[in-house]
């Protein structure tokens, strides 16, 4: 069975994909890649402000998931929050490794040439870097609902297992980030 055809299998199925990977199968390991990439990308994309550091982050997140896939017990919780932990993991790394002092700062662009590029990139991005600005001022807590709710279109029901949480619990913290969301926008200028 194709990689395409296996997205829309059912827990069973994904049990057996699984099995497949911890063998060492590439395929199964390929449909793993490619059904929950998109999820961990956007979990670091909102927690570090270079797509290109979220992007190394989340490929890193699968090269350990195969190291550690021999290992894995599902332990009764979805396959995707065993990878949010190894990513919850990585990520406290990758802000441990980081300098504490800030960097040089950019060199000005009015002394060099394009100026005006650097201008429309600007313009270009503010609006995109607002929002992730925004979500990265929120309570881990708070980032992982809106990425599950929102980006992932997860139903309260799959949030409250991904996290761990009853359905309830992840509509009140669904309104408190919301609200935080909103307030932390106004505050940076969003439009």
């Amino acid at each position: 069975m194709g990689r395409e055809e296996a997205h829309g299998l059912s827990g069973a199925d994904e049990a057996a994909i699984l099995r497949r990977a911890q063998t060492g199968d590439p395929e199964a390991v390929g449909w793993l890649y490619d059904r929950y990439y998109p999820s961990i990308y956007r979990y670091f994309r909102i927690r570090v402000a270079d797509q290109g550091t979220a992007e190394d982050l989340a490929a890193e997140v699968f090269v350990r998931m195969v190291a550690h896939l021999p290992r894995y017990r599902a332990q009764g919780r979805p396959f995707l929050a065993w990878l949010y932990t190894i990513a919850r993991h990585l990520l406290t790394d990758h802000y441990r490794a980081q300098p504490r002092a800030p960097g040089a700062l950019p060199e000005d662009p009015e002394r060099g040439p394009g100026v005006e590029a650097f201008i429309d990139h600007l313009e270009e991005q503010a609006r995109h870097e607002c929002l992730w600005a925004a979500l990265r001022r929120l309570t881990t807590e708070q980032q992982e609902v809106i990425l599950h709710r929102f980006f992932e279109g997860r139903s309260v029901e799959e949030t409250a297992a991904l996290m761990g949480k009853t359905p309830n619990a992840v509509k009140a913290l669904q309104h408190r980030a919301l609200a935080a969301l909103r307030r932390w926008m106004e505050r940076l200028g969003c439009e």
